[in-house]
């Protein structure tokens, strides 16, 4: 039997870099040995034209290649440090436009109480911030900033948005709270303007909730000229509010079962769910 003969096969390598290594020296070889004897023509020269100004050409490859990605390490490195400045500036800018506005909300509300407190020029006020507020979407009884150091007392008058809030019914050292006219246990006694008749606006939460009104009753409109938009305003026999404050507008009215009466509901000009600022009129009614 023939015995197979298996031939090992070579596993002799030569690592890149070495090759690497060797075809540089070899070109920088080349260079100095056509500097030094200023090789020109000949099979020596051509020969080196053949071998080492591929290799050159490969080298100055490799270097525009190594200097490209520099650039673009640097580039990158740019753009990352132009990012981060930007996001910084984003910020920055986003920070003052959130103070501008709020600035501008603080300051629209000052001209609000501003134009409240030039509707009633006759009587000295205070402003006020809400600070607490009852459970519920309504400013039916609230917590203000301001108390007996500010002289504040019970009965006074609280106006916003134009109209009459309430009246104040307790009050400490620095903090005081109001029943707002829409609280059931609310009642004020109230004068059609366009007619001068009289009513009794009474509070109804549920009535809000449902309508977004409080209801009114007891309306004497002997020669039937009371009408939806009517403005109803707090009337001189009042026990506790001031006269002529506006309450809000009719929004519907309807004949009593007595044919005698009518009674039907007002909006308030006041909006009892967005209460953040209020005026505290100092006078109280005086009644004698």
């Amino acid at each position: 039997m023939r015995r197979t003969k298996h031939r090992r096969k070579s596993k002799f390598f030569i690592p890149v870099r070495y090759i690497f290594i060797v075809l540089a020296v070899l070109c920088f070889a080349g260079a100095f040995l056509s500097l030094t004897f200023n090789l020109k023509g000949g099979p020596l020269n051509t020969v080196a034209e053949a071998i080492f100004v591929p290799m050159q050409k490969g080298m100055n490859g490799i270097g525009t290649y190594l200097n490209n990605q520099s650039d673009h390490f640097q580039t990158l490195s740019e753009v990352q440090d132009d990012n981060k400045k930007l996001k910084s500036k984003i910020t920055e800018l986003t920070t003052e436009n959130s103070t501008l506005k709020l600035e501008q909300y603080e300051l629209d509300n000052l001209r609000k109480l501003y134009a409240l407190d030039q509707k009633y020029p006759s009587y000295k006020k205070v402003g006020a911030r809400v600070i607490a507020k009852d459970a519920g979407n309504w400013f039916s009884t609230f917590t203000i900033d301001k108390g007996k150091a500010d002289g504040i007392k019970v009965d006074m008058n609280v106006i916003a948005n134009g109209g009459l809030v309430g009246i104040v019914i307790d009050v400490g050292k620095h903090s005081a709270i109001v029943r707002s006219i829409i609280d059931d246990r609310s009642s004020v006694s109230g004068m059609l303007l366009s007619t001068s008749d009289r009513c009794m606006v009474n509070g109804n939460l549920k009535t809000m909730t449902e309508k977004q009104a409080i209801e009114f009753s007891i309306l004497k409109d002997e020669k039937n000229m009371a009408a939806v938009g009517d403005q109803v305003v707090t009337s001189q026999i009042s026990d506790l509010y001031l006269q002529g404050i506006l309450i809000g507008y009719v929004s519907s009215i309807t004949k009593d079962a007595n044919n005698l009466t009518k009674k039907g509901t007002i909006t308030p000009v006041v909006d009892f769910e967005h209460l953040e600022e209020v005026l505290i009129i100092l006078q109280k009614k005086d009644i004698k």
